[in-house]
C-alpha cells in the first residue's frame, strides 16, 4: 500500500467516463475547477438493527464543516486503488482495520450515471458498537434508521451532498 501524507495537497487521479486514469491533479485544483472525474470511497457502519452510524464532522474540516457524513469517506489518492483507500480511511477515521471487521461492497457509482460528486465505491461495514473514531474528524454521532437520517437532513440538518443519495440508493 502507498503511504501518502494527507496534510499536504494530495494528488488525485483524474479519470474518464470508464473510470480509467487520464491524468493527475492536486485536490485543491480539482475542487477549484469543480471537477467530478476523481475517485472517492464511502462506507456506512450498520448495526444488527439496521441503523446507520452517522457522524458529524468537526468544525475545522476544510470541506463540509459540522455536516453529517458517511461513517467512513475519503479521496482515493493518485496510484491508490479503491480498496487501498478504503483500508486507509477506515484506519484514519475509525481506528479499525479490515482484518477486524466484516464488510461488503455495495456498489460503484459515477457522476454521469448517478449524479454523485465523484466516481465512488460504496461499502457496508457490519458493526454493532461505536467505533473508536478519530476525534479530529468527527465531533458527535447518531445511530439512525435510514428514514430517520433522511428526516434529519430534510429538517435542515446540514449534510454532505451525497449522503441522502447514498442512503436512498443502498438502504431504502
Amino acid at each position: 500500500m502507498t503511504l501518502i501524507n494527507h496534510d499536504l495537497d494530495e494528488l488525485l487521479d483524474l479519470v474518464d467516463n470508464e473510470d480509467q486514469v487520464v491524468g493527475k491533479l492536486e485536490r485543491s485544483k480539482v475542487y477549484a475547477a469543480k471537477l467530478n472525474n476523481f475517485r472517492v470511497i464511502n462506507a456506512f457502519l450498520v448495526n444488527k438493527k439496521g441503523q446507520l452510524w452517522i457522524p458529524r464532522r468537526t468544525s475545522h474540516k476544510r470541506l463540509f464543516p459540522l455536516h453529517l457524513d458517511v461513517s467512513v469517506g475519503g479521496h482515493v489518492s493518485s496510484g491508490e486503488s479503491y480498496e487501498e483507500a478504503f483500508e486507509r480511511e477506515l484506519k484514519e477515521e475509525l481506528n479499525l482495520s479490515l482484518q477486524e471487521i466484516k464488510f461488503q461492497k455495495l456498489g460503484a457509482l459515477t457522476p454521469h450515471q448517478h449524479q454523485v460528486s465523484a466516481f465512488m465505491h460504496v461499502y457496508k461495514i457490519f458493526f454493532d458498537e461505536v467505533p473508536p473514531y478519530n476525534r479530529d474528524d468527527f465531533m458527535q454521532y447518531y445511530w439512525l434508521y435510514p428514514e430517520q437520517a433522511l428526516e434529519k437532513i430534510n429538517n435542515f440538518d446540514k449534510a454532505k451532498g451525497d449522503l441522502p443519495l447514498l442512503i436512498r440508493a443502498f438502504f431504502l
